[in-house]
């Protein structure tokens, strides 16, 4: 449940931000006719990010055992890249982010309304498709998918609810803080996305090592008790871990959260 909270509030907040700067200056510039080109891209955006989940589910759902596996796995390993590259993308883009959508509102004055909804189209895509795959991914590691599910719906109605917010001004956030904390959080429940892509291709015998186990506590908590879904869920702890789990596990974390935490470089131009 937390797991699919936290994603679903980072991501909806960060569509949420971006749909709201564009609709302020729109608002401010009094360009009102080009709400309607927003407002459509980012309904269009929506339906195909949960089309995307359906697709998902649908097609897991009806390939044999060994399909699913690869289907599972090969979905997580890629739920993994499309999130790593986000939290960066986020961390260095985040300056410039506003004036660049402002750019596109000014651009869509002379290339007309379809280059507007486009953009929004594509903002919002982004995230909810993201979304779509990293939480499905997510649900897979978890046994308790009726938790999970409240997790999704509250983190995406607290972030269109903050959204809101933010727009009227009737709440600060210290969004840099915000979103290098939910970055931190990501990139732990991405490790776990790994591990358990790491396991299902284990299954198929394409990585070696599924039975030579770093523990298996199986015998004392059981995988779809509350702790083993939470944990699971999480930081992507398994009652039974493999040690190539475990190793790329830990990898992963180490590297990405260094390189995630580290100050930005500020470049000095010595005065001639």
């Amino acid at each position: 449940m937390l797991s699919t909270f936290l994603i679903a509030l980072r991501e909806g907040l960060e569509a949420a931000l971006i749909v709201g700067i564009l609709v302020a200056y729109v608002v401010k510039t009094d360009r009102r006719r080009l709400l309607t080109p927003i407002w459509s891209g980012v309904a269009i955006a929506v339906i195909a990010s949960f089309a995307f989940g359906g697709f998902l589910t649908f097609t897991s759902a009806e390939l044999s055992e060994r399909g699913e596996q690869f289907f599972a796995g090969t979905t997580s390993f890629i739920a993994v890249g499309l999130v790593t590259w986000m939290v960066f993308w986020m961390k260095r883009a985040a300056r410039t982010l506003k004036d660049e959508l402002h750019g596109k509102v000014d651009t869509a004055l002379t290339a007309g309304p379809f280059a507007l909804a486009a953009a929004a189209f594509f903002a919002v895509a982004r995230e909810g498709l993201e979304t779509s795959l990293f939480v499905y991914t997510n649900f897979r590691t978890v046994a308790a998918t009726s938790a999970a599910s409240v997790g999704l719906i509250a983190g995406l109605l607290l972030s269109v609810v903050l959204g809101y917010l933010i727009y009227n001004r009737s709440v600060k956030l210290n969004l840099s803080k915000f979103f290098t904390l939910t970055g931190i959080a990501l990139i732990i429940v991405a490790a776990g996305v790994l591990s358990y892509g790491v396991h299902e291709y284990q299954e198929l015998g394409w990585i070696p090592g599924e039975s030579s186990f770093a523990w298996d506590i199986s015998s004392v908590m059981a995988k779809d008790s509350i702790a083993g879904s939470l944990l699971a869920g999480t930081i992507g702890f398994d009652v039974n871990t493999s040690w190539i789990q475990l190793l790329l596990w830990a990898c992963y974390l180490g590297v990405v959260l260094r390189l995630y935490t580290q100050p930005a470089k500020v470049t000095i131009t010595a005065a001639r």
